[in-house]
């Protein structure tokens, strides 16, 4: 009798239940393999849906095909739990004199249980172990028929045994490595990293099944990284040609990125590159990551930023050096919402609503450009199309760009999480930005190599790039968007361009507005998350038009503009925030030295509300102080806001400040999320309260509670939901989601779709939706805005009013 793991709707093909496991278990040995836990990993891919080899599935999924209306509740034959069970009744008894069988036994067990929904709690804040009661306490009717026709049909029991005892010996090795983490913290990433392979393995076997393709193993792109190493280099050395090749911020140019040059031939590690704005970054990082990959065959280049814009102009720029379009990938944002998804109602069935799952991006492109939303939602959030990603970071470059802008109440967990690429992944780690961050100064510090800065001499590079004179307006007096106005038009008789980068989106909305009505002589533009990044993007090419020009016009913005968008203004005026910022926003000015020293002014704000705010609003009170010492002649300084013994200062006393934030605190719980991760059994309060309310301690190695942690992540503290805009080629998007087509055809549209999206918070979407402004596909899984809900000035609509066209829908 051949069991069914899946159906194919389009011919009706059946894939056995020993075809799919074999085939995932090859998949995921591969995934494992990059981090010596092949045997763990496959553990997982052989025995994850062992739960289909019982006449009820057969039954049911038969049904599915023949009479699907008459199907009863998805998810009502339990398939997952078989696997799980299993192992722990096998090795996880008090008779099994091997603890590694018993950890091995948990770690995998829990991700086979988990493969339709998130890794479960282990003990849970109610004091339950979801874990146990699936493998110890769920009563499978047809478990024994399931155990029977595996070890008949796809592994011996004596190759099993054999197969488990290579597993534990995997985690041994593991476990010994970096001797001074808690078993706790390396077992989390350990059990996060065979999900993240079983996930990918099981959702790419399937797809491979449902397009009728042969199988996929992990390509080697080193071939392309020559190719891209050689395409570069002749890039750089056509800037010898250009006629300011020998200018003074050229040479410099020049000098650190043969330095970065050099740096890749060293072994990976967590190093530092601290190149100032201005100092081309971009390409610096890329000729460093490219050199060690070649070096040390490396699998993936990723690029991590805090804001989609960064993406949007680095992507592109590395394309137009590469020439290369197709294999190097935007990740910005989930168009698809699914963070309480659980398709544990999966019934074997290809069918269009799974196409969904099947398409997302699991991050297999050689270069990668993501968000650091995106990066801490792999280790972090629920859902498994983040955690899909996680096994694709192993063995990469990584670089981090514009690193000082980690949430401050994810600092430990990214350290944790960078320790953990490092120690087990062999991933080389870059953290790029001129205003280096103190990670190694918090409380789980960042594992950085003694000697980590890429750039030699870093106080005489950083001065001989100094172009603008900082000018204090935020010590002796406050402006108002009124006020503000005024000062700009007086600015404007002395330069050609200025910019002005405001803390909030509805000040800068509201001064926008403001300058229309008075300011009409000069164009003037306006820029911030509530526009998509397609849009962005052009108002960003009229910018640099204009620049270029030397025309007269204003730009105004929020924080977005600062972190690697390549523009070079007259003036810029900022409103005060952290010194990170500030610096960012100086590098927007005089960028390229093309003129005497231009000016940057500080100002206070006073409509700013920055309640909900808090890091701006703590880094403001930082940045004041430092600047009244200044002023005041009490700092040592040199007077210059920017300089590094000044940065250093304001990192710790701003580390300092939110010193009980850095550990991500739940307040529904009033705990921290490394203590639901990462404590040991003996430091873990929910154990605690476990023994004494039940007199004895749990019988589990791991106590910890993965799936409520993961419930509770927000990297920021709204949770947003991601929407297409109808701007441009985003109207066609929104037309194509109603057409039926592959899983490819789908992957593509949802990929293009990321230009074409922003983030709503909830009570945004609460009154687009009382303004009928906002429709759903896919049974609410992706929304779009409607077309008078997207204004072509300023993004965002909430009114749905706007004028913007005809209506398509």
């Amino acid at each position: 009798m051949n069991y069914i793991a899946h159906i194919r709707e389009s011919d009706q093909q059946i894939q056995t239940v020993e075809e799919h496991l074999l085939e995932v278990k090859r998949l995921a040995e591969s995934y494992g393999e990059k981090i010596d836990v092949k045997h763990l990993a496959g553990l997982a891919g052989i025995l994850h849906d062992l739960g289909k080899y019982t006449n009820e599935f057969r039954e049911y999924i038969l049904e599915a095909v023949g009479n699907p209306d008459s199907l009863p509740k998805k998810g009502s034959v339990d398939h997952s739990t078989a696997g799980g069970k299993l192992l722990y009744e096998l090795f996880h008894t008090e008779k099994n004199a091997n603890p590694y069988e018993g950890i091995v036994a948990e770690i995998v067990g829990n991700a086979i249980i988990s493969h339709h929904s998130y890794l479960q709690d282990f003990l849970s804040p109610n004091l339950e172990s979801k874990y146990l009661n699936r493998v110890r306490d769920k009563d499978l009717a047809e478990f024994e028929m399931a155990k029977q026709n595996f070890f008949e049909k796809v592994m011996s029991e004596t190759d099993f045994y054999n197969y488990v005892d290579e597993a534990a010996e995997e985690l041994k090795n593991f476990l010994t490595k970096e001797y001074y983490r808690s078993y706790e913290e390396k077992l989390m990433f350990l059990t996060k990293f065979i999900f993240s392979a079983l996930i990918d393995a099981d959702r790419t076997n399937t797809r491979l099944f449902e397009e009728n393709k042969t199988d996929e193993s992990i390509r080697s792109h080193k071939k392309l990284f020559d190719t891209y190493y050689e395409r570069l280099m002749s890039k750089i050395r056509s800037f010898n040609e250009q006629p300011d090749a020998n200018s003074h911020i050229n040479v410099l140019r020049a000098e650190m990125s043969e330095q970065c040059e050099e740096f890749a031939k060293k072994p990976s590690g967590i190093y530092t590159l601290s190149i100032p704005t201005g100092g081309g970054k971009t390409l610096a990082s890329l000729r460093y990551a490219l050199k060690h990959a070649k070096l040390y065959k490396k699998n993936h280049i990723i690029y991590v930023v805090p804001y989609t814009t960064i993406i949007e102009q680095n992507a592109e720029e590395v394309r137009k050096i590469l020439k290369d379009s197709a294999n190097i990938l935007e990740h910005h944002s989930n168009v698809i919402e699914d963070a309480n998804d659980d398709d544990e109602n999966q019934d074997g069935m290809i069918n269009e609503k799974q196409k969904l799952k099947l398409a997302r991006d699991n991050w297999d492109s050689p270069i990668i450009f993501t968000t650091m939303v995106q990066f801490l939602n792999v280790f972090y959030a629920k859902g498994s199309r983040n955690i899909r990603r996680l096994h694709h970071l192993s063995n990469s470059v990584i670089i981090f760009d514009e690193v000082q802008k980690v949430p401050i109440s994810c600092v430990s967990l990214f350290n944790q999480a960078l320790n953990f690429l490092k120690t087990y992944c062999h991933c080389c780690i870059v953290l790029c930005t001129a205003t280096q961050p103190a990670l190694d100064f918090v409380e789980h510090k960042l594992d950085i190599e003694a000697d980590a800065e890429i750039i030699d001499n870093l106080p005489k590079v950083k001065e001989s790039f100094k172009r603008v004179e900082i000018i204090d307006k935020a010590t002796n007096e406050t402006f108002n968007n009124e006020k503000l106005t005024h000062f700009i038009e007086e600015k404007m008789k002395e330069v050609q361009s200025i910019l002005v980068i405001l803390n909030t989106k509805s000040v800068v909305k509201n001064l926008y507005h403001q300058l229309k009505e008075k300011e009409n002589r000069v164009p003037i533009f306006h820029l911030s998350t509530s526009m998509c990044a397609a849009h962005r993007s052009k108002i960003l090419e009229k910018v640099r038009q204009h620049l270029h020009a030397g025309d007269k016009f204003i730009c105004i913005s929020t924080q977005l503009i600062e972190a690697g968008v390549d523009v070079s203004f007259d003036c810029v005026i900022r409103s005060l925030a952290g010194l990170d910022s500030i610096a960012q926003a100086a590098g927007r000015c005089n960028r390229h030295g093309e003129k005497e020293r231009q000016f940057v002014y500080i100002i206070d704000h006073q409509e700013e509300k920055l309640d909900h705010l808090r890091e701006i609003k703590v880094g403001k009170q930082v940045s004041k102080k430092i600047l009244i010492d200044i002023r005041n002649d009490k700092s040592n300084h040199g007077g210059n806001i920017l300089s590094t013994q000044a940065l250093e200062r304001y990192f710790q006393e701003f580390y300092t400040e939110l010193k009980s934030e850095l550990n991500y605190f739940i307040p529904k719980l009033k705990k921290e999320m490394t203590e639901l991760l990462t404590a040991t059994k003996k430091q873990y309060s929910y154990h605690q309260a476990y023994c004494h309310n039940k007199k004895k301690s749990l019988p589990l190695f791991l106590v910890n509670s993965y799936y409520t942690a993961a419930e509770e992540f927000h990297v920021i503290d709204d949770i947003t939901t991601s929407v297409i805009v109808p701007y441009e080629e985003g109207k066609n998007i929104i037309a194509d989601l109603n057409s039926s087509g592959s899983t490819d055809d789908l992957t593509r549209l949802l990929r293009k779709a990321q230009q074409y999206t922003i983030n709503l918070y909830s009570y945004e979407q609460e009154q687009l939706e009382k303004n009928d402004g906002v429709v759903s596909f896919w049974d609410g899984k992706i929304l779009a805005l409607k077309e008078g809900a997207y204004n072509e000035e300023f993004g965002l609509n909430l009114e749905n009013d706007s004028q913007f066209g005809l209506n398509i829908f």
